[in-house]
């Protein structure tokens, strides 16, 4: 198994951004700080910014990333900051497949749940400045940012050392350049074969409806009504697909239920596609990405098999090897840092 280190260097000076409102009293809280700069998104940084250390957990829906952002974090004194752009907001925590508290098992989370859904869409930009924030948060205080999510452009925003919100990587045309990291990650991609994953999300679906998710959405759109006016969360999957179910008149027959659920189903296995070939984009630009196949682990679990040991062997086990060697390579190169300049200084003296 090869052991995959990134070390890009990172600029002092965050991109420009665009933010909506309620994540900007968001960046004031994470920051510390009262004021926004000069452009209400800038926010400077020292050269600590290429020392910070992030774990970068990536891969489609539904293949086990926050799963195994709970495990790496416990072991290695992290704490997870969600990268999925509808979690970030408040609400429809069982239709945005939110993991439960009791599931986090202590571990803090950040940008999970805490946007108010009516003050705008976030943007990436938004999301490098809020992220950016967090890790320096949680880097201060000796711990490890552990970024887990399956939006991969808020990703890219994060962690890309020039990033331009005018570019899109991912578009289909575009060619893949190269592109620097601005902090030193472990990038770990959780990945699931096609033909199990969409198996595993079908059943999902439906757990999430034994769940509560139904409810959940009727309660929504109770308060909503027909007027959409959460442009984030309003893309949830699930929202647009019960959106007529709810509001419209005559339409809450058994065939419009089947044909949302259906819908849903469909949605989210294009999805996974999309997330899947943004991840391999990432790669073609330079982002060494180890990928761990938690297949055995989701097929065992469709077969009815609850044992842990396939999960184990095949994902928590060299993941953990991964961060582990990640970490000691960046203690050390610290420590040959440090021993560099007080010989450089014993010599001057």
């Amino acid at each position: 198994m090869s052991i995959l280190f990134c070390r890009g260097g990172g600029r002092a000076l965050l991109s420009q951004s665009t933010v909506a409102a309620g994540a900007l009293q968001q960046s004031r809280r994470f920051c510390g700080y009262g004021g926004m700069g000069d452009d209400g998104g800038n926010v400077k940084w020292g050269k600590e910014e290429m020392e910070q250390r992030v774990v970068v957990i990536m891969g489609a829906t539904s293949t086990g990333k926050s799963k195994l952002s709970v495990q790496l974090s416990s072991m290695f004194s992290g704490e997870v900051i969600n990268s999925d752009k509808i979690q970030v907001y408040r609400g429809l925590d069982i239709t945005t497949n939110k993991i439960p508290v009791a599931d986090r098992r202590g571990v803090p989370h950040h940008l999970l749940g805490e946007l108010d859904p009516a003050a705008g869409e976030l943007l990436p930009s938004g999301f490098r400045a809020l992220a950016s924030c967090a890790i320096e948060d949680i880097s201060a205080r000796g711990r490890i940012p552990v970024v887990a999510g399956g939006s991969n452009s808020f990703i890219h925003a994060l962690l890309s050392d020039r990033f331009d919100p005018r570019y899109d990587p991912f578009r289909e045309r575009s060619s893949a350049r190269k592109e620097a990291l601005r902090s030193r990650c472990c990038f770990i991609w959780v990945h699931v074969e096609a033909a199990t994953l969409a198996e595993h999300i079908d059943r999902r679906v439906d757990e999430m409806v034994a769940e509560g998710m139904v409810e959940e959405l009727e309660r929504y759109f109770a308060v909503e009504g027909e007027v959409e006016r959460h442009p984030g969360l309003g893309k949830a999957i699930g929202v647009p697909e019960f959106r007529s179910y709810f509001t419209g008149r005559g339409c809450r027959t058994a065939a419009a239920f089947e044909a949302a659920l259906a819908a849903i189903k469909a949605n989210v296995r294009r999805l996974t596609v999309e997330q899947v070939r943004k991840i391999e984009r990432l790669a073609a630009m330079g982002w060494p990405l180890l990928r761990v196949d938690a297949t055995p682990a989701v097929a065992a679990r469709l077969s009815g098999n609850l044992s842990s040991a396939p999960w184990r062997r095949y994902v928590a086990e060299p993941s953990v090897s991964a961060v582990a060697r990640f970490l000691e390579e960046e203690d050390w190169r610290r420590s040959a840092a440090i021993a560099a300049v007080g010989t450089a200084a014993h010599a001057t003296y």
